[in-house]
């Protein structure tokens, strides 16, 4: 797998996933090259998408008119959003490697950041629908990429890891507690510097 071109492997990562976590088994990764070759790119898709759909449609929520934004507010925003998109995905590759020692597993971060690549892939996929960024629209969407993901998650991590189907399903538990409890964190955060002041003016 050292071999391969960056094209190849992301390649193998999206459309080939539970094929590489079998490779992930008996191979290891570098951190730096899936970061720096593989997630940061990708990590473009929805806030590139994002930003395309709120210029053009701007936001939807429910059945009130769409909100419009400048375009410095909008590409602010997208710029906060991808970097919020790699806080998260570096994040959660430590804590899975922190994890992973409780589970007989002792795989290196560039497997765990291969991981979370392979799980976060149908999201990056689904957020097409970012395109028209109304907010039931979005959610109704994305549901369905999102089980995708989980079930990825589920199948794929005792394979990569190298441990037993039941560690894998507790392992793969935790991690999903740890990023629902993060997210809701995240929306805490931003509804607080909301209305602290430092997000943008709706009535724009």
């Amino acid at each position: 797998m050292t071999t391969e071109s960056e094209l190849l492997l992301l390649a193998r990562l999206l459309f080939q996933p539970l094929a590489t976590c079998k490779g992930l088994a008996s191979h290891e990764l570098s951190a730096s090259r899936i970061f720096f070759k593989i997630a940061i790119w990708i990590g473009l898709i929805p806030p590139t998408f994002a930003f395309i759909g709120a210029t053009i449609f701007g936001w939807q929520i429910g059945a009130v008119e769409p909100i419009f934004l400048p375009t410095s507010v909008l590409l602010g925003i997208s710029v906060a959003y991808y970097i919020t998109l790699l806080f998260g995905f570096v994040t959660t590759a430590l804590v899975s490697q922190w994890m992973s020692a409780t589970y007989g597993a002792s795989k290196s971060l560039g497997t765990h950041f291969a991981i979370v690549t392979i799980v976060g892939a149908p999201l990056i996929i689904g957020s097409i629908t970012h395109l028209y960024p109304h907010a039931f629209i979005n959610v109704l969407v994305l549901v369905p990429y999102l089980i995708w993901s989980m079930s990825l998650l589920y199948r794929g991590l005792p394979i990569a890891l190298g441990i037993t189907p039941e560690k894998g399903v507790l392992m793969a538990s935790a991690l999903i507690a740890y990023l629902l409890v993060a997210f809701v964190s995240l929306l805490g955060i931003t509804m607080f510097l909301w209305t602290m002041g430092l997000g943008p003016e709706l009535g724009i």
